[in-house]
């Protein structure tokens, strides 16, 4: 039988985590026992209005630095995907690398962004 955790080790755990990692266990987790981790909007704008507690930038960029390893067609559907741009924009997109693909994001859907690209094996740089 495997060894029960404690807390802190639980903590410690989720410590070492990234943002996407956490989102994903969050899922899982509300999945595996079928409940949300959504907190009410009334319970949530307290904390808000506490002052801003939070660390590092509210807004950054996602660059396209080069193609790396990947295929070219393969990046330029991720690249297609994130911006919503039709086939032949992402292509311009792709080859005037390294680019701007998206500016002024939530570091969160920046680093799922660069998570998909790559994936496709492009190389990104979030700033």
């Amino acid at each position: 039988m495997a060894e029960k955790l404690t807390n802190e080790q639980i903590i410690d755990t989720l410590k070492q985590m990234t943002a996407l990692e956490l989102s994903a266990l969050v899922k899982d987790v509300e999945k595996e026992f079928g409940v949300t981790a959504a907190a009410p909007v009334a319970a949530a704008a307290p904390a808000e209005e506490e002052g801003p507690a939070k660390k590092g930038p509210t807004e950054v960029s996602l660059f396209l630095k080069g193609l790396g390893t990947g295929s070219k067609v393969a990046i330029i559907k991720a690249v297609q995907s994130i911006t919503g741009l039709g086939l032949m924009d992402a292509k311009k997109l792709v080859d005037g690398a390294p680019v701007a693909i998206k500016e002024k994001i939530s570091p969160v859907e920046a680093e799922s962004h660069k998570k998909t690209l790559t994936d496709a094996g492009a190389e990104v740089e979030i700033k």
